[in-house]
């Protein structure tokens, strides 16, 4: 029988040669792992590329001749009357006031060489007559002149009664607010406008809401391709409401300031003229 020293030194004996015995097959084993990683890595990856090998390389751009559905043109062919009629006041609206705005800048202009041949040819004449002769015969101020020379040949009659000298005055001075009216005229298509077009716009804008508002009811939702017409169309509708308004409102104030200085040539015309008629006269 074996003391318990020897069965211990038996014991590890065993099991040091039993260590020995495992350890190539352990070692072959761990050796083994990265490669069955490997190969799992890239079963995992093969998948994965196949799909991004499909994928196009480039998205096809959108067609640059598609139509715009939100335009200017899209707006007139979905739009009903009451929006139709809108479009056309405006329109209308915005070439009457800028025919107003060329005429009173031709009229304005001719008044102007008229008035400087006036300081050239008018004032050395002999006499009034002579001076008017001289003169376009759609000068303003020719059309004064004439009246002063009128007023003197029938300063007779009731008329007799009254003082020449007022009598010659108020016989310019109605000439020259003839002249006066002429010149304004038409301003107030440009006073109108400017003052009407922004609520016509407006109306527009509340009628393109509600065809939104129509749209969602009906649709259920509030997506975008529901009301970006309709909103669009609002949106539109202001904005030429304003691009007819401002350049009537810029028109009309521009004008009355090249009133004021054309009135104020004729005005001084005719102050002239008034003393040169007395003056004649008591000379006669």
């Amino acid at each position: 029988m074996q003391t318990k020293p020897a069965r211990l030194m038996t014991t590890c004996a065993l099991a040091l040669g039993l260590l020995l015995t495992l350890s190539p097959a352990l070692v072959q084993a761990q050796a083994a792992v990265p490669a069955t990683v490997q190969a799992a890595s890239a079963e995992v990856a093969a998948p994965q590329a196949a799909p991004s090998a499909a994928l196009p390389e480039t998205k096809k751009a959108p067609d640059a001749a598609t139509d715009n559905p939100y335009g200017i043109e899209a707006l007139w062919k979905t739009s009903d009357m009451v929006a139709k009629t809108v479009l056309l006041l405006l329109l209308i609206m915005s070439i009457s006031s800028w025919y107003v705005l060329i005429v009173k800048l031709l009229e304005q202009a001719k008044v102007g060489r008229q008035s400087r041949l006036v300081a050239e040819q008018f004032w050395n004449a002999g006499s009034v007559e002579q001076g008017c002769a001289k003169l376009d015969k759609n000068s303003p101020f020719r059309f004064i002149a004439e009246a002063g020379v009128q007023a003197t040949k029938k300063h007779d009659g009731l008329m007799g009664h009254v003082d020449l000298n007022d009598w010659v005055s108020m016989s310019i001075s109605r000439a020259v607010e003839r002249i006066q009216s002429s010149l304004q005229g038409g301003l107030s298509v440009l006073a109108t406008v400017g003052s009407i077009s922004p609520f016509v716009g407006l109306f527009g804008t509340v009628w393109g809401i509600y065809h939104a508002l129509t749209a969602i009811g009906i649709s259920g939702q509030a997506s975008i391709d529901k009301v970006a017409g309709p909103v669009g169309e609002a949106l539109i509708m202001t904005a030429i409401g304003l691009a007819v308004a401002v350049p009537a409102v810029l028109a009309y104030n521009w004008l009355v300031g090249r009133n004021k200085n054309a009135m104020s040539d004729v005005k001084a015309f005719g102050a002239d003229l008034h003393a040169v008629i007395l003056g004649s006269v008591k000379k006669a």
